[in-house]
């Protein structure tokens, strides 16, 4: 008798590809039609590089500068995963509590809005004072400050908004405070805690490179950047823009594979991939 599983699995193998191709194609065709028309309109129209270079002169500074970017942008990443890390360890805890303690959050949130509501260019000077010159804790500060809200806000969110049907259940199986917690208070909080990531990995990267700005070491990519464009050298600050954004789309994709990993059994990533 034949077995039939081999050729089951090539087919579903198979399948998948072909909707991760139908998925992905489109956008990789948009991007690829966006930079030649970039291309092509600079050259049409002769813009000078010190207004917008083209992204065929970004492209030969990168491979070009390729050594002292990657340095910079090694530097920065640093500052980021750590004032990133700091962030979300500090919002999660102030949520946990600020879920057990009902008075607690009502002290916590207006102070959470205040510290969410301060401009960067503001915390980053306050901040460099605050520790040495060649620290780079001083724009892990400014990260963790400016992620902390949208994660501890977004995961208080998920933590109390769970359906009274689902408590009722558990409670009608005599389930402690704890399994409460455990079983259906976090899982609830899941899908708003990595919503609240994406966000938070794309605004460490610029409250990093913000924060560099202001001083510190140099071979960091806000200085590189910020020193480029003083000399109007504008291709080797675009091809640093490029790489940090190649940082950030890089974070979010890791982010998006770990909410896939644990939050499998969700019902919208099970929709998402049917589709």
């Amino acid at each position: 008798m034949t077995d039939t599983k081999p050729a089951a699995r090539e087919a579903t193998r198979t399948s998948e590809l072909r909707h991760r191709l139908r998925k992905h194609v489109p956008a990789a065709v948009l991007f690829v039609l966006g930079l030649v028309a970039w291309e092509g309109l600079i050259r049409a129209f002769d813009v000078e590089s010190f207004v917008l270079p083209a992204p065929s002169e970004i492209g030969s500074r990168l491979v070009d500068q390729w050594s002292v970017i990657m340095s910079a942008a090694g530097n920065t990443m640093i500052e980021v995963i750590g004032g990133l890390t700091a962030g979300v360890v500090l919002g999660v805890t102030v949520a946990l509590i600020s879920v057990r303690w009902e008075a607690a959050r009502e002290g916590i949130l207006p102070f959470a809005i205040a510290t969410n509501a301060m401009p960067i260019i503001a915390l980053a000077p306050i901040a460099n004072n605050m520790f040495p010159v060649t620290s780079p804790v001083s724009k892990m500060t400014v990260v963790a400050i400016v992620v902390f809200f949208p994660v501890m806000i977004n995961t208080v969110r998920g933590l109390t908004e769970v359906g009274t049907g689902e408590l009722e259940l558990m409670r009608s199986f005599a389930a402690t405070p704890r399994e409460l917690f455990t079983k259906v208070r976090i899982p609830s909080a899941l899908p708003y805690f990595f919503s609240a990531l994406k966000v938070a990995s794309t605004l460490s990267i610029i409250a990093a490179i913000v924060a560099e700005y202001f001083g510190g070491p140099q071979d960091v990519l806000g200085q590189y950047i910020i020193a480029k464009a003083n000399l109007f050298v504008f291709p080797d600050a675009w091809a640093a823009i490029l790489v940090a954004s190649a940082i950030g789309i890089a974070f979010y994709g890791i982010i998006l594979g770990a909410e896939r990993l644990v939050m499998s059994w969700h019902v919208s990533l099970r929709a998402t991939e049917a589709g």
